[in-house]
C-alpha cells in the first residue's frame, strides 16, 4: 500500500511537471510572438513623426489643378489613345508599349525598342504620378503630360508617324474617332486636331495616381509602416536624399547636375541638348521615387540595375558619402513602402 501510495505520488508529480513545462513553453512561445507584434508596432517618437509629417507630402486623389476627376468622355477617349497603336507608323507601338499601365508604367528595359526596334538614348520614366513633375523627358523639353504626349508619335526613333496631318488623316479614317472626339471636345467645330490627342491622354494620365502605405502613415496611420521603414524615412532625410527627392512624388520638382560633388561618366549632357546653355551640362529632371523597387533599372540610361546601388551611387556622387551596407539597407526598406496600388484594371 505504502509503495503504491509512493508510485502516485512520483505519478501526480510527473505530470505536474509535465503540465508546467508545457505552459512555460507556450508561454515562453506567446512572448516571443507578442515581442515580435511589438517590435512591428513600434514607431518613432512622437516629434519625430511630427517633423517628417510636417517635411513630406501625400499623392493628390487626381492631378488637375482641382484634385477632382476629369471629364469621362474626355478620360475615355484619353484612355483609348493610350493603347492606340494607330498612333505609330507600322500600328505595333502604343504608349502602353514603353510605359506599361500593368508593370508600373515602365517595361523594366534601360532603353525602350522603337519603331524598327531602334532603340532610345534614354530610359523610358513611369507615366505614373509623372503629371506631378516641374515637366516631362529627362531633360524636361516638355512642359506637361499634354505636350509629352505629342513628343514620341513623330520622333522617328519611336513611333515614327511622318507628320501631325498624316496621325489625323489616320484617326479620321477610323470608324469610332471622329465621334469620340466630338463627345470629348462638344465646343470645338474641329476636335479631331493634333493639340487634342495630347490633351486627352494627357487628362488620362492625370488619374494614374498610385498612393501607398506611406500616404497612410503621412495621413496619420502610425502603423501603416514597419518600425525598419520608419526608421528607413528618418534615414533618408537625415542623409539628405531630401534636398533632391521631395515632394509628393519625392523626386519631379527639380533639375539637377548628376555627379554634383564627385563627376559621373556618362556621353549624356542632359538639357544642355536642349537649352545649348553650359550651366546645363549633365543636368536631369530629379527622378521621382514612387515605386522606385518596381521601375528598375535606373538612371537616364538605365545603366543601373540594383536599387541597392543605385541608393550607394547617389550618396557618393550627389551628397560625397561613402553609405554604409546598414544604412543602404535602411533606406532601401523606405524606399520599399513607396510601391503603391496600380488602378484595379491594370493589376496583373
Amino acid at each position: 500500500m505504502f509503495k503504491k501510495i509512493i508510485l502516485l505520488t512520483i505519478l501526480v508529480a510527473i505530470l505536474a511537471f509535465s503540465f508546467s513545462c508545457q505552459r512555460n513553453s507556450q508561454s515562453s512561445k506567446k512572448t516571443s510572438q507578442t515581442k515580435k507584434i511589438a517590435k512591428n508596432s513600434v514607431t518613432l517618437s512622437k516629434g519625430e513623426i511630427a517633423s517628417l509629417r510636417a517635411f513630406f507630402k501625400p499623392l493628390p486623389a487626381f492631378m488637375t489643378d482641382d484634385n477632382k476627376r476629369p471629364n469621362e468622355k474626355l478620360l475615355s477617349l484619353g484612355e483609348k489613345l493610350y493603347f492606340e497603336k494607330k498612333l505609330s507608323l507600322a500600328n505595333d507601338i502604343s504608349c502602353n508599349s514603353c510605359h506599361g499601365l500593368d508593370t508600373f508604367g515602365v517595361d523594366n528595359k534601360p532603353t525602350s525598342p522603337g519603331h524598327k526596334n531602334q532603340l532610345g538614348d534614354r530610359n523610358s520614366p513611369t507615366v505614373y504620378n509623372a503629371a506631378l513633375h516641374i515637366a516631362q523627358f529627362w531633360d524636361g523639353r516638355a512642359k506637361d503630360v499634354e505636350a509629352q504626349a505629342l513628343g514620341p508619335i513623330l520622333n522617328p526613333v519611336e513611333m515614327a508617324m511622318p507628320s501631325e496631318e498624316a496621325v489625323i488623316a489616320k484617326l479620321k479614317a477610323d470608324s469610332v474617332y471622329p465621334d469620340l472626339f466630338k463627345a470629348a471636345f462638344p465646343e470645338d467645330e474641329d476636335s479631331l486636331t493634333y493639340d487634342n490627342i495630347g490633351k486627352a491622354i494627357g487628362a488620362f494620365e492625370r488619374t494614374l495616381v498610385t498612393p501607398s502605405r506611406y500616404d497612410k502613415f503621412l495621413q496619420g496611420d502610425d502603423t501603416a509602416l514597419t518600425f525598419e521603414e520608419q526608421a528607413g524615412l528618418l534615414t533618408f532625410q537625415k542623409t539628405g536624399c531630401v534636398a533632391c527627392h521631395m515632394g509628393a512624388t519625392l523626386g519631379g520638382t527639380q533639375y539637377q547636375k548628376l555627379g554634383l560633388v564627385k563627376p559621373y561618366k556618362t556621353k549624356d549632357t542632359g538639357r544642355f541638348n536642349e537649352t545649348k546653355k553650359d550651366v546645363d551640362k549633365m543636368v536631369f529632371k530629379v527622378p521621382s521615387l514612387r515605386n522606385i523597387s518596381k521601375t528598375g533599372p535606373y538612371l537616364h540610361d538605365g545603366s543601373i540595375e540594383s536599387l541597392d546601388e543605385m541608393v550607394k551611387l547617389m550618396a557618393e556622387y550627389q551628397l560625397g558619402k561613402d553609405l554604409s551596407d546598414e544604412h543602404t539597407k535602411s533606406i532601401v526598406a523606405f524606399l520599399n513602402s513607396l510601391t503603391g496600388e496600380l488602378p484595379e484594371k491594370y493589376r496583373k
